[in-house]
């Protein structure tokens, strides 16, 4: 099941510079050397509810998306985050119910897989791969040294709610990632640091104001990150993987 996540407000201004290229790949339009799993059915309708809110959820051989924007489809089809997707802005608008069926003997990595089949089988999506140079975070030790329990337990269980991290079992990368969601912009690891080990992290987000509408007095991510866990986030300009969407049709294929 794909479940909703939290987003802050980003550290960076969307407008401040103007970010370069560095590498094109054009010739990598959508396409796949064998076939790509795909649901057994899928209804999709429209949503004009004007509703704001979106949300996923999934049963045993079923995985229902209501009111869903198609850019936002996208991003869970390719694991992507928002700075991650260029293409026209109406697709942030565009929203859709979808309720698809899925073979009980497949796995979970393969849904995404049929999600890709979906998009350019009833959306027509195509697109093409770039680099892009844009402001980043580099997860980093801080000065006084990490402050985190190394742990050998096997799997994980992650929980990020609003302003709160918690896993058993997390490794550098994977908490770069999941900060990067958070930030919403691109967090990498340059820590050193290669265990895994048990996080919880609690900050105050900073559109989340205190009483009577003050500025809230606990922690900043940041402040967190090197209060509680002996870490930091540096700024820098990254290379940074993107698709670019070349095509995609506002109205699906009909059911």
């Amino acid at each position: 099941m794909w479940g909703s996540q939290s987003w802050l407000q980003p550290a960076f201004s969307r407008g401040a510079g103007t970010v370069s290229l560095m590498l094109c790949a054009t010739c990598c339009i959508f396409s796949q050397s064998a076939p790509l799993p795909a649901f057994e059915a899928a209804s999709i309708k429209p949503n004009t509810s004007g509703s704001g809110s979106s949300s996923s959820n999934g049963s045993k051989g079923q995985i229902v998306f209501t009111n869903v924007p198609l850019r936002r489809l996208i991003m869970r089809a390719y694991n992507l985050q928002d700075y991650q997707v260029s293409g026209p802005d109406w697709m942030s608008d565009v929203r859709f119910d979808i309720a698809a069926k899925y073979p009980m003997d497949s796995t979970k990595e393969q849904r995404p897989l049929m999600l890709q089949s979906l998009l350019a089988e009833r959306f027509h999506l195509a697109f093409h791969r770039e680099t892009k140079e844009m402001p980043a975070y580099a997860l980093v030790v801080a000065k006084n040294g990490p402050r985190l329990e190394a742990t050998k337990l096997p799997g994980d269980s992650t929980s990020t709610n609003f302003g709160r991290f918690d896993d058993s079992a997390v490794s550098m990368a994977a908490f770069a990632n999941q900060l990067s969601q958070q930030l919403e912009h691109p967090v990498v690891d340059k820590t050193g640091l290669t265990g895994v080990y048990t996080i919880k992290m609690e900050w105050t987000p900073d559109d989340k104001p205190g009483a009577s509408g003050e500025p809230a007095l606990g922690p900043s991510i940041f402040a967190a990150l090197q209060e509680q866990l002996g870490l930091k986030l540096q700024t820098e300009k990254l290379p940074v993987e993107i698709i670019v969407v070349d095509r995609v049709d506002r109205t699906p294929v009909e059911n």
